[in-house]
């Protein structure tokens, strides 16, 4: 049986599972659609939200970043991780006490104005679909290898299995269909994992294989990685990180960009009580853990597994000839997501850091330049087939992917349409829609959202991990400061909030869009994307903190110089940050 048809089997089979459970689970009501009915068991919602929360980036990209980039992309991880936790102890336990749908809707209520709730639904939508276009730059990835197409074709092929079940199903469906989708993506990132850990360490657990013995050479795995890329020209993978300005607001930015996210904080809703909610957080990062803890291990074995298998006798001898190239990489050239070109035309693969300082090095050896391009997405995804997997785990690898990017996708897509059709239509422009159209709205908001998604996906301003950093950084500039003020500041009022999330919105999109283009546009950046024009060594990735600096200091201004909030507001704010108790989400 070929690659290709293993293949469909795993990815077919995980696709027609979902697509049974959204039927199965099929939402009848607004109440279903937006929160699952309000009655979804803490454990069941916990590992929902681990395979919303691990998405394309985490599953795809993280590891792929992690490996070009060693310890100086290790921001990814640590970000995101320690984000989870500021959202479990901050924000969850208080949103849900708060009952309603939305955080569109929390915010309105709590800053007493349709327009506060019309400006968060502004940075819901940018932060949303920005990270949208990630999960399908990642879902393109790997549809286009495992069903060898094109990848934009295998974009659009995502694109369709999203709409299908997550239009169906609502939150309802998504909840369940996540459920079997973080089985799915688990058991295909761990395998993998287990395996190579194997082969290279002979250790069956993988983040202790990362501190083991390299087999082969008898030395730490990790100082054979850092022998190999530093003779390549490449700075050691465990080197320190030179601007630590950078390193730590970007960190900061991805930690409370995670906390701001619409699509993690409204599965909070779904769960009957308070406790539960802490709970479901509880259980959702033991969920994540058991993923994050192995992708160092992952990134850095597949990094010592791509600099040997083009140089299998060492980095000091000759590479390996272009006609004898494994076929992963005939395989992967075909999606054009590693391409190679033969510059001093000896018919062999030179594959180095091309910079100056290893000029003289690359002279003597008779390279011309850098011969390899290699997508940092396809790591994890290549993995399998660079360490000689058996083909079942190939087609293992191909579905776990896949369900990382439809999950957080489905996620995502849910939190714009319930902040189109419940925060817009039906809380200004039409208040007495009836629920049918208000679930008719949903659905067709769900569908726009997926067709802008899809097409911005086909020019993503980067790579899976970094577009959806840029969203993290939105939702930290806009978001994240808002809830905070919301739930700990009985003296933040209207006209400080809508302020502060526009001037932190407002000040982080136009840095962003100065050096990655206007509206994510290829060609209209006003700067090129160095650290020579970055403003105090600041990337884009990084000014998400700085937003929510300006956010807080604009609101509090703001709200210091006007009135105070209503009595009853400030008896609210009291009421939520002291949770005894909640009812069912609020219907209106």
């Amino acid at each position: 049986m070929s690659q290709f048809v293993i293949n469909l089997i795993f990815v077919g089979a995980s696709f027609a599972l979902y697509i049974g459970i959204a039927i199965w689970a099929r939402a009848g009501s607004t109440k279903e659609f937006y929160v699952a009915g309000g009655g979804v068991h803490p454990i069941t919602n916990g590992m929902a939200t681990a395979a919303d929360w691990m998405s394309a980036a985490s599953f795809i990209s993280m590891a792929g970043l992690i490996a070009a980039g060693g310890y100086a992309n290790s921001t990814f991880l640590m970000g995101w991780t320690g984000g989870y936790v500021l959202l479990a102890m901050l924000l969850a336990p208080y949103l849900r006490k708060f009952g309603k749908f939305t955080v569109p809707e929390f915010i309105g209520d709590r800053f007493y104005s349709r327009n506060a709730r019309f400006v968060a639904v502004a940075c819901l939508i940018i932060a949303s679909v920005t990270y949208v276009i990630g999960q399908m730059t990642g879902a393109g990835v790997a549809f286009s290898r495992f069903l060898e197409v094109e990848n934009n074709t295998g974009l659009m092929i995502a694109a369709v299995v999203v709409f299908l079940y997550a239009v169906l199903g609502g939150m309802k469906g998504i909840t369940y269909t996540q459920v079997a989708q973080y089985v799915v993506l688990i058991v295909a990132y761990t395998i993998p994992a287990v395996f190579i850990s194997l082969q290279l360490t002979g250790n069956a657990i993988p983040p202790l294989g990362l501190f083991s013995t390299h087999t082969e050479s008898g030395l730490p795995l990790l100082q054979k990685l850092d022998e190999v890329v530093r003779e390549l020209g490449f700075r050691d993978y465990t080197a320190d990180v030179a601007n630590k300005l950078n390193m730590v607001l970007f960190t900061l930015s991805l930690m409370i960009g995670t906390a701001g996210l619409p699509h993690v904080i409204i599965r909070f809703f779904t769960v009957p009580k308070v406790a539960d909610a802490r709970w479901s957080a509880g259980w959702a990062l033991v969920f994540i853990a058991l993923l994050y803890l192995t992708a160092p291990a992952v990134a850095s074995m597949a990094r010592l597994n791509l600099m040997t298998t083009i140089y299998p006798e060492g980095t000091a001898s000759q590479p390996i000839d272009y006609a004898e190239r494994p076929d992963w990489i005939r395989s992967w050239e075909e999606t054009g997501l590693i391409t190679f070109d033969d510059k001093n035309n000896d018919g062999r693969i030179q594959f180095y850091n091309d910079v100056p300082t290893y000029a003289d090095t690359a002279e003597t050896r008779g390279w011309e330049g850098n011969e390899l391009t290699v997508n940092n997405d396809i790591l994890v995804l290549a993995n399998p087939e660079i360490a000689n997997l058996p083909p079942w785990v190939i087609g293992l690898i191909a579905a776990g992917g896949l369900a990382a990017a439809l999950s957080t996708a489905a996620g995502l897509l849910l939190a714009i349409s319930s902040a189109v059709s419940h925060d817009l239509i039906k809380g200004a422009i039409n208040p007495n829609i009836s629920e049918k159209g208000e679930l008719l709205a949903a659905r067709i908001s769900m569908a726009v959202a997926i067709v802008v998604a899809t097409y911005l996906g086909m020019n993503p301003p980067g790579f899976a991990a970094q577009v959806v950093a840029l969203a993290f950084g939105i939702a930290a500039a806009s978001i994240f400061p808002a809830l905070m003020m919301g739930i700990f500041s009985k003296r933040v009022n209207n006209k400080g909030a809508i302020a502060g999330m526009l001037a932190g919105l407002i000040s982080t999109l136009v840095y962003i869009f100065l050096f990655l283009g206007w509206f994510f546009i290829p060609g209209t950046n006003t700067f090129a994307n160095t650290p020579d024009n970055w403003l105090l060594g600041i990337s884009p990735l990084s000014f998400g903190a700085i937003g929510a600096l300006i956010n807080f200091a604009v609101a509090f201004a703001v709200s210091t110089a006007t009135e105070e909030p209503p009595v009853e507001i400030q008896e609210l704010v009291e009421s939520v940050r002291y949770p005894r108790g909640a009812g069912g989400a609020v219907d209106h």
